[in-house]
């Protein structure tokens, strides 16, 4: 739950926005179905899926494949397996956007902070952990898990601030988080530190961009004073 002394709030997309997400770290939800059901050759291009949440990619896997939706929960226990594994061992590398730590420091001394991510919440979590980014955002987190299209997960964390939207900032690197942000009615900054996706993002009505964390910084203080 947020901090309620605080009076305003910054929920930030995990992707893209405070990790890169590595080949490994994509091997390692796969793999799962791989070892389990011998299912290779899986679509990797998360918005060929009906809802872009891992939670839903999965069960759509499964539903696919005429597999029961009840493996859902076995197949979970060992993505998080494989992935926990992979972080501890380091053969799964996860990589912290740059900046992103020295901005969440900032940013969580005088705001409450968080995140809205299609990956399952435990994921999501591990890898944060690894790049010892979770501590700021552990309370205002929400993932996956019982969640649908981004613009709900993003509903579930403005909600959870008991804040007024307008003091509240959302950060999000996907078209589907444009539409998070509009859809909510919060303040909105599209981040890529990629000059093309940024241009697609403001094309789809991102009035806030952002291509490195500085910016993200001085953007977030202009909105929120």
């Amino acid at each position: 739950m947020a901090d309620r002394a605080r009076n305003s709030a910054v929920i930030f997309d995990v992707d893209g926005v405070l990790l890169e997400l590595t080949a490994a770290e994509e091997d390692a939800f796969f793999l799962a179905f791989e070892r389990r059901y011998g299912l290779t050759g899986l679509s990797r291009d998360w918005d060929s899926y009906r809802v872009r949440n891992d939670e839903h990619i999965i069960a759509e896997i499964l539903e696919t494949h005429g597999l029961p939706a009840q493996d859902s929960a076995a197949v979970v226990e060992d993505y998080l397996a494989i992935l926990s594994s992979g972080l501890e061992r380091g053969t799964i590398p996860s990589v912290t956007i740059p900046g992103a730590a020295d901005m969440l420091r900032e940013l969580s001394i005088t705001h409450s902070t968080g995140i809205a991510t299609a990956n399952l919440l435990a994921a999501a979590r591990l890898r944060l952990e690894n790049q010892n980014l979770w501590a700021p955002v552990s309370l205002l987190a929400f993932g996956a898990e019982g969640s649908g299209h981004k613009r709900d997960t993003v509903a579930r964390a403005i909600a959870a601030t008991s804040l007024p939207k307008h003091r509240i900032v959302y950060i999000g690197d996907n078209l589907n988080d444009v539409d998070a942000g509009f859809a909510n009615g919060v303040h909105f900054i599209g981040f890529s530190t990629d000059a093309a996706r940024r241009k697609t993002l403001q094309a789809a009505g991102a009035l806030h961009m952002s291509g490195d964390h500085l910016t993200t910084l001085h953007l977030v203080r202009h909105l929120l004073q």
